[in-house]
C-alpha cells in the first residue's frame, strides 16, 4: 500500500534526510587512506545519536550496523568490518538511514579516495547525473517507469550496466514503503505518482556487465565482474510542480572539499 504524507509528515521526513546528509558529510570527512570501515560505521552512529536521532538499519532483519558501506566492486550493503582499509584510489559507497521523530531518512553517496582512475570519476559523474534525470521525472501525474527510463537510458548510453536485482522504495515511518522504485524500465509504466508520496530514487550502476552476485555473508552485493559500481539516493517527495527533494548533496560536497590529507 502507498501512504500519503501530509506537509507536515514530509517535513519531519525532511529534517531526517538533512540529518542523514550531515551524517554523510561527517563520514565523509574521515574517509581517507588507511581508517577501517568499522571505524566510519562509528563515526557515523556516534553522530546520528549525537543528534538525537537512532541508526535504525541495526538489526534490520538482522543486519549488524549503522551503515551499509561497499568499496569498488561492492554495489550496495557491505557490511562494515576492521578488516576492510580504506586504500587511495578506492571508491566507496557509504548509505545510512536515521530515524527520529516517527519517521526515517535515507540517502547514500559514493566518495572518490583521493586520486581515483579517470573511469572510475566518469562512473561516479554518470551515475549522479542518472540520479538528476531521473529525479527530474518524479512529478504528479508521471509514473514510476518514468523515474525508471530516465536513469537507464543515460547510464547505458554510457555502456554502463544497470542493476536489474534492488531498486528504490517509498520511504515514510518505514524504511523501505511502497513503491518500488526501478532503475530500469519504460515510460508511462508503473504506479502513478501522487502529491504526497516519498520516494527514493537510488542508481545502482556499474563500469561493466549488469550482473551481480549475493556474498555468503548473506547481505553483500557485488559485480559478477568485479568491475566497480557507484550508488547515489536522494529521497524525493512528489508534487503537483515538480520534485522536491528531501536529500542534500550539498553539504556532503562542501564538507569533503574542505578536507586536507
Amino acid at each position: 500500500m502507498i501512504y500519503l504524507k501530509t506537509d507536515e509528515e514530509i517535513e519531519l521526513l525532511r529534517e531526517n534526510c538533512l540529518l542523514v546528509s550531515k551524517t554523510l558529510a561527517e563520514v565523509g570527512r574521515h574517509i581517507k587512506p588507511g581508517v577501517t570501515t568499522k571505524e566510519l560505521d562509528k563515526i557515523a552512529e556516534d553522530f546520528i545519536r549525537s543528534n538525537g536521532a537512532i541508526p535504525p538499519q541495526i538489526g534490520y532483519e538482522g543486519y549488524p550496523a549503522a551503515t551499509c558501506i561497499s568499496v569498488n566492486e561492492q554495489v550496495v550493503h557491505g557490511i562494515p568490518t576492521d578488516k576492510t582499509v580504506i586504500k587511495e584510489g578506492d571508491i566507496v559507497s557509504v548509505d545510512l538511514c536515521t530515524f527520529m521523530k516517527g519517521f526515517v531518512g535515507d540517502s547514500a553517496y559514493t566518495f572518490a579516495v583521493g586520486a581515483i582512475s579517470d573511469e572510475a570519476r566518469k562512473l561516479l559523474e554518470v551515475t549522479k547525473e542518472a540520479l538528476y534525470k531521473g529525479t527530474a521525472q518524479a512529478k504528479a501525474g508521471n509514473r514510476v517507469g518514468d523515474i525508471s527510463a530516465a536513469v537507464q537510458e543515460y547510464a547505458e548510453s554510457f555502456g554502463y550496466g544497470v542493476v536489474r536485482e534492488l531498486e528504490g522504495h517509498g520511504l515514510g515511518r518505514k524504511m523501505h514503503e511502497d513503491p518500488g522504485v526501478p532503475n530500469y524500465g519504460a515510460r508511462g509504466r508503473g504506479p502513478l505518482l501522487k502529491e504526497g508520496m516519498v520516494i527514493c530514487i537510488e542508481p545502482m550502476i556499474t563500469m561493466g556487465n549488469k550482473a551481480v552476485v549475493f556474498e555468503r555473508d548473506g547481505w553483500t552485493v557485488r559485480t559478477r565482474d568485479r568491475k566497480p559500481a557507484a550508488h547515489f539516493e536522494f529521497a524525493v517527495a512528489i508534487r503537483k510542480n515538480g520534485p522536491d527533494v528531501l536529500t542534500d548533496f550539498g553539504i556532503i560536497e562542501q564538507a569533503i572539499e574542505q578536507v586536507n590529507w
